[in-house]
């Protein structure tokens, strides 16, 4: 049980700003079994964006209140994976060689691709979350109990952020890393596959959430699915294999697809 807490909270130090005790380290053993942990930091990040949501929006105004919510969570994970997503956005739109677009992610540097790749997710992401089933309760008589008011809200927000954590899991598992291996933050990660079991850890952990929902919003994830199988191919043409970037820019992407696909599914299937 120690060492399972340890992988754990070394799976929050690698994704978050969290504070964990201070024995857990980045030792190589614990980091490449922490992925099968990943999915359970999107409940984290997903529940304590939510209410940030629930307590702005009992003082503010919705759009206020989401606003918040989004900050608080590019503020826990430190906008680990938004900058995966830019270095992408500037690597794979400037870059026109592997070892262009290699050398443009290694750049601290944010270039145009990027400021506009974060401004067009960004604005995606408050859109889409302003049209979330029970985003506004449409009960006649409202239940004292917030959570459960807004309980879809909660849910969805939750599956969004540990679905979509899920999605790189399956890129690491089944894709080649690539870059320099001696500079490369998330190379631990690839030097070992997850075993079938932990394999299988991670599925659970990062559709545990859909139970809770309609079965229906479970056909999010097929989007979710072929957007990184897509991606994934994308990035073997261009570079043969996967970054720790790439890996940053298919949790934004799939995180989006989600809101997207849960929004259309409310609007014209239920």
């Amino acid at each position: 049980m120690k060492k399972e807490l340890r992988i754990f909270f070394t799976a929050v130090m690698f994704l978050t700003r969290i504070r964990v005790p201070k024995q857990v380290d980045h030792d190589p053993a614990h980091l490449q079994k922490s992925a099968k942990y990943f999915p359970l930091i999107g409940w984290i990040v997903g529940g304590i964006s939510a209410l940030v949501f629930l307590v702005f929006n009992r003082y503010l105004s919705a759009n206020l209140a989401i606003l918040s919510s989004m900050v608080a969570g590019i503020l826990i994970t430190g906008a680990f994976h938004e900058d995966g997503f830019a270095d992408s956005c500037d690597a794979f739109g400037g870059g026109w060689t592997k070892e262009k677009i290699l050398a443009i992610m290694k750049d601290s540097r944010l270039g145009t691709y990027g400021v506009i790749g974060l401004i067009a997710i960004l604005s995606a992401k408050f859109i889409l979350i302003q049209d979330l089933p029970r985003f506004t309760p449409s009960l006649e008589s409202p239940s004292v109990n917030i959570f459960y008011n807004y309980r879809y809200f909660i849910v969805l927000l939750i599956a969004a952020h540990s679905s979509s954590r899920l999605m790189p899991v399956f890129i690491i598992q089944f894709s080649e890393y690539v870059t320099d291996p001696d500079s490369a933050k998330s190379r631990l990660l690839a030097s070992r596959k997850l075993s079938w079991v932990y394999l299988t850890v991670a599925c659970i952990s990062g559709l545990a959430p859909l139970l809770l929902l309609p079965w229906v919003f479970s056909m999010a994830v097929i989007l979710q699915l072929y957007l990184t199988y897509s991606l994934t191919k994308y990035f073997r043409r261009w570079i043969g294999g996967y970054t720790g970037d790439c890996l940053g820019a298919v949790q934004q992407v799939t995180e989006i697809a989600f809101y997207l696909a849960a929004v259309i599914i409310w609007q014209y299937i239920l």
